[in-house]
């Protein structure tokens, strides 16, 4: 009877797609966070098509992604040894207060009508470099609100389809918003979605945190960090892939809003429709990892992902047709959303737990720090050849970046870990 029990239960987990809220905690935590990543998108995409709409610049919108995410990559590492070191609980906390102050400010500036370009990109960087206390820790977090560590793939899964699904109608919601009442709301909105945050982890019970009995010199646990991923090639791979196509393809989104403009000849709502036709191929994907049984290759469904995106790049690049191309932009969602959650996923399930916030802050600085200088690249190619030409060249090199990952796959046989 035991034995059937067991099995029964090693049945269900496999396939029930929502296993992670078995976790109270968990479930606490994916609403909170639900609610902030709705008002982040909003946001988002507030601060950019303003950025666009004040210069009709293409290497602007890239300046504009660079102050955010910069600060997360110089930033990150430390980021990762404060979630190894300290409470993640309250960085959580410190970070959420201090995201909201932002939102805040950003709000009143725009409201009052006394704000200039740089004064947005100057709170761009605060957030970027809240960012990078704030992502390890609340990555860190998760294994501690599972109730089983078997259920860290699906819970994994669920928080990227929960993200996508904020980008899917986040990016709408704030294009009606933004020609309806303008970009101030939007702020003030996400400003308050930081409560449903502070709110959830009021509600969680944790165990009580115990410091580490022995703190080393930052310069060694930065050392010890990288020297591990040299030592665990399988973690180390994967960085190294998200740093190269968060460099050359994932920056195609700096462009959107060209398309949405000079392309399409639409408004801040055409801008939302295409972000939210991305978020709906990006949510597709995590339903479908978050299914995943066991035995699954995560390392060939990273490949099949990298050449998803690749392809949908380069069938958006040259479509004048709106309805078509956002089917194009499906595929290119889909294809983004599997590359970051595969690579959290295997991240985070292969690292020592000791070493698991230094491991998941490099993965940051990987993307973090490729991202936005990838759009400033994209954003001064864009200049000299034209948005379309840019965004082909992404797609093909994405491909590119598929083959050589296959050929490294089979030179190390680094094909063959699974979902746990």
């Amino acid at each position: 009877m035991v034995i059937l029990r067991n099995n029964e239960m090693r049945s269900l987990s496999n396939v029930n797609t929502f296993r992670a809220f078995r976790s109270t905690n968990y479930t606490l935590y994916f609403v909170g966070r639900s609610v902030s990543q709705f008002g982040t998108w909003m946001q988002r995409t507030a601060v950019v098509w303003m950025i666009y709409t004040m210069t009709h610049s293409a290497f602007m919108l890239g300046l504009t992604i660079f102050a955010e995410q910069f600060p997360s990559f110089l930033l990150s590492i430390f980021g990762g040894i404060a979630a190894d070191r300290y409470d993640r609980y309250k960085i959580i906390r410190i970070t959420q207060i201090a995201s909201m102050v932002q939102a805040s400010l950003l709000a009143v500036l725009i409201i009052t009508g006394h704000y200039v370009v740089w004064e947005i990109l100057t709170l761009s960087v605060i957030l970027g470099m809240i960012n990078a206390f704030d992502v390890p820790a609340r990555q860190s977090m998760i294994h501690e609100v599972l109730y089983d560590d078997a259920d860290l793939p699906n819970a994994l899964s669920l928080n990227s389809a929960m993200a996508s699904l904020a980008s899917l109608l986040g990016p709408a919601l704030s294009g009606i918003i933004l020609e309806q009442f303008g970009a101030g709301i939007c702020f003030l909105l996400n400003a308050a979605s930081f409560g449903g945050v502070m709110l959830s982890l009021t509600f969680m019970k944790l165990p009580v945190y115990k410091p580490s009995a022995t703190k080393k010199k930052i310069v060694l646990e930065l050392i010890e960090g990288f020297i591990y991923l040299r030592k665990t090639p399988a973690i180390g791979l994967i960085i190294l892939i998200l740093g190269v196509v968060s460099l050359l393809v994932l920056p195609y989104n700096t462009l959107l809003p060209v398309y949405a403009k000079e392309i399409f000849k639409g408004n801040a709502a055409t801008f939302g429709y295409i972000t939210s036709f991305i978020g709906l191929g990006a949510v597709g994907g995590t339903v479908l990892l978050a299914s995943l049984k066991k035995g699954a290759s995560l390392k060939m469904l990273l490949l099949i992902s990298t050449v998803i995106l690749g392809t949908g790049l380069i069938a958006f690049s040259y479509t004048s047709n709106f309805p078509l191309a956002m089917f194009f932009a499906l595929l290119a969602g889909f294809g983004t959303v599997a590359q970051n959650t595969i690579s959290n996923i295997i991240v985070q399930s292969e690292s020592a737990p000791r070493m698991r916030g230094r491991a998941i802050s490099i993965m940051i600085m990987a993307m973090y720090g490729m991202l936005p200088l990838g759009s400033l690249l994209v954003g001064a190619v864009s200049q000299q050849i034209g948005a379309p030409n840019t965004i082909l060249c992404q797609g093909i090199i994405g491909l590119i970046i598929a083959a050589v990952f296959y050929h490294l796959l089979r030179t190390h046989r680094l094909d063959s870990e699974t979902t746990t």
